[in-house]
């Protein structure tokens, strides 16, 4: 590139002491010769978050902090985008880290593709064999069925962006995220991007490493607030359900089904009638049947080692049941008020 416009990235911050000072390292060490600003929106975080980032913005004038005492991520993202100045702004999170050439590579696909964001792969890594385990089923299919930015696909339109990279123009068109959507704003804020005739783009040279929970209660609470949130795309948006999400519930129901025939069975076994006992045997074998997909998908995974395989294995039923359950919540009474309590102490 020729020009170089100046870069303003917006970053949502709650609970990331531990994270936080690698995540803004990585995009103030970008190699891109234009401006640039970063802006934490601090939530009412618990451990000593905060005070990183004042210490982090002490160091470097770039830094810019606003204060979310909601510490909800999209009204995080609002502020900060307002308090930010330059012509492109870049969604990070503190739980990501940005290759080098993040910066310059998504900018010139922005105007090479004539997009008005653009986004890349969730490049998932761990740093403990739990994490690591989770982080392998993210990247598997079975995980979490195939979006582009988990597991990679063609670089082209897409109907949503992992993080994102925008023309700020773009806001004063279609409006800033919308901050009733706790979760899944980006994509709402994306269909209102393509409503508007523009263009969202997937680029899979854009490989951003991001760190998953590093423990299987955090991930279920997590992967329940999403099952939740993303029923409430489905009932707001009819565009927005897909056939994957119907998957989850039905094997939840299949699962239940299962356990549940399985301890009645000796009690109702002479009441049955005999063409019954074939549905009730095939029911019986739904639980292992996905046990034993799920450990192939863990072995196919990859993760590296025989320990990590198997903890990626273990990972696929906390990410698809506690989806599921919250799904079925979300279709039936909504999202409002839904937290991920793993996040929110």
């Amino acid at each position: 590139m020729s020009n170089f416009p100046g870069v303003s990235y917006v970053m949502p911050v709650l609970n990331e002491a531990d994270y936080l000072d690698e995540a803004v390292t990585s995009i103030l060490a970008q190699e891109y010769e234009g401006d640039k600003e970063l802006v934490l929106a601090l939530g009412p975080s618990t451990d000593n978050t905060n005070a990183v980032a004042m210490r982090l913005a002490e160091r470097d004038k770039r830094i810019i902090l606003v204060n979310n005492p909601k510490g909800r991520t999209p009204i995080a993202l609002n502020l900060a985008i307002r308090a930010s100045t330059l012509p492109i702004v870049i969604r990070v999170d503190a739980h990501s880290e940005l290759p080098v050439d993040y910066t310059k590579r998504g900018i010139e696909t922005l105007y090479r593709a004539s997009a008005h964001n653009v986004g890349g792969l969730m490049d998932a890594k761990g740093r403990t064999p739990i994490q690591r385990g989770i982080a392998a089923a993210y990247h598997s299919k079975f995980g979490f069925g195939g979006p582009a930015y988990h597991s990679g696909a063609p670089e082209g339109p897409a109907e949503s962006a992992y993080l994102g990279i925008f023309r700020r123009e773009v806001f004063d068109e279609v409006g800033y995220y919308n901050e009733e959507l706790w979760r899944a704003q980006d994509w709402e804020l994306c269909l209102r991007i393509r409503q508007a005739g523009h263009t969202v783009w997937f680029d899979p040279e854009l490989k951003v490493g991001y760190y998953p929970r590093d423990n299987f209660k955090s991930l279920i609470s997590q992967s329940m607030a999403s099952g939740t949130w993303r029923a409430e795309i489905a009932r707001r948006f009819p565009e927005g359900k897909s056939l994957r999400h119907d998957l989850p519930p039905i094997l939840l129901l299949g699962i239940f089904a299962g356990v549940a025939v399985t301890v009645t069975e000796p009690l109702v076994r002479k009441a049955v009638p005999t063409p019954a006992h074939i549905a009730i045997n095939l029911a019986k074998f739904i639980p292992a049947i996905y046990a034993v997909i799920a450990l192939v998908a863990g072995m196919a995974s990859n993760a590296r080692g025989l320990k990590d395989k198997l903890l990626a294995a273990c990972s696929f039923p906390a990410i698809h049941l506690p989806w599921a359950v919250g799904y079925l919540k979300g279709r039936i009474f909504g999202a409002s008020g839904t937290v991920d309590k793993g996040r929110v102490k």
